[in-house]
């Protein structure tokens, strides 16, 4: 009886060997429940010997996770049983790669060995965004494929697996540019673009006349410079040290982060789009909301998938700040620029409220003691001056 049909078998001789002796290094590698626990281990677990009847055999730990046995805490290692994980993905990965059309969610799913729920869970926990979300990027990138070779919208909608225009609108983009636009390439426009390193890495801020269209993470200036040439592949693309004021704002905001950042903005997406993005403006620094919150909050109740895609389609890392919203529990959700960067981002801008918080009690006791200022005196500045 193999592993993976039917009753899962008991120890063999060979495998009863392994787990009595404690040989870590069992070929062919395989995990063993204990069905009076609930657990699983690996065959060098120093836990006690169970009795051999209550042992089940599996060729992996995704496969006695199926079976309803979790894993043991002393010998399942988190990077092990991560590398299974990565694993299952990537041939869930591979199967979309390979597809003329998107496949369903259920069919990549079983391809990777797991139900819909835990593969949902552990794709978003892999990749850092939905099996939705990484479709839909699928389909914009074949969607600019066909654009590119001259395609009409209509016709490069269906083929990268748009049901109609209308579902392409309003999925939005990360460009800020309408479809016809992408097919274009946006010609004519002047996009101007500056680099630097960051405590993040490196970030590139990409410019029109009207302001900034994108401020895009990455891990070295390569990389960034084929996003940007992608994006705005028939635009004038050219470096200008002129951004360098631009940039510099954006690194101290990632090293010091500040309540505000003003800055001249083109961001382009749908009315939805929008609400959201605006919304996010208003989360106070060292603050947090939820996807539920911020549909809530635009009179949207209900719509927090929706909020959600809109916050992967934000094309403004940071002054932008989709990385203050996260799940339901507090828990970190995908980020478009990497789940570490969103931790790094949330962790500065908490130290920097708890920095101002002790700043502001220091400052009491002055306050407290200073003469009172003349009636009419002083300045009020406003945020239009």
């Amino acid at each position: 009886m193999s592993d993976d049909a039917g009753q899962p078998p008991a120890a063999d001789d060979e495998r009863w060997v392994a787990i009595t002796t404690r040989d870590a290094a069992a070929t062919p590698p395989f995990v063993y429940g204990v069905i009076t626990t609930g657990v699983y281990c690996r065959p060098g677990c120093a836990a006690r010997q169970p009795r051999r009847t209550n042992v089940r055999c599996f060729a992996d730990a995704l496969t006695a996770e199926r079976a309803g046995f979790r894993a043991c805490k002393r010998c399942s290692s988190a990077a092990n049983l991560a590398g299974e994980h990565q694993a299952a993905i990537a041939r869930a990965l591979a199967l979309l790669d390979g597809a003329s059309e998107a496949p369903p969610i259920a069919a990549l799913a079983a391809v990777a060995g797991l139900s819909r729920s835990r593969f949902h869970r552990i794709f978003r926990d892999t990749v850092g965004i939905t099996p939705q979300q990484y479709i839909h990027r699928w389909r914009m990138k074949r969607l600019d494929q066909h654009l590119s070779r001259g395609a009409r919208v209509t016709d490069a909608a269906l083929n990268a697996g748009f049901s109609s225009n209308n579902r392409l609108y309003d999925s939005g983009n990360a460009t800020g540019l309408a479809p016809a636009q992408r097919r274009r390439g946006a010609p004519g426009e002047d996009i101007r673009y500056g680099i630097t390193a960051c405590a993040l890495g490196f970030v590139a801020v990409a410019a029109t006349a009207r302001g900034i269209c994108a401020i895009e993470l990455g891990d070295d200036v390569a990389g960034l410079l084929q996003r940007l040439s992608v994006r705005f592949a028939q635009a004038h693309l050219a470096q200008d040290p002129a951004l360098h004021d631009w940039l510099a704002q954006i690194v101290v905001q990632i090293d010091r982060p500040a309540a505000s950042l003003s800055l001249p903005l083109d961001i382009q997406g749908t009315a939805f789009q929008q609400r959201v993005w605006r919304s996010l403006q208003q989360i106070p620094l060292g603050s947090t909301r939820s996807y539920r919150t911020v549909a809530d909050e635009i009179g949207q109740p209900g719509a927090a998938r929706a909020v959600a895609a809109a916050c992967a389609a934000n094309p403004l890392a940071i002054v932008v700040p989709c990385h203050r919203v996260v799940r339901e529990d507090g828990s970190l959700s995908g980020y478009r620029w990497g789940v570490e960067r969103k931790r790094d981002l949330l962790d500065r801008e908490a130290a920097a409220r708890e920095r101002a918080a002790a700043d502001a009690d220091a400052a009491m006791p002055a306050l407290r003691h200073a003469p009172a200022q003349a009636e009419g005196s002083g300045t009020i500045v406003t945020a239009g001056d």
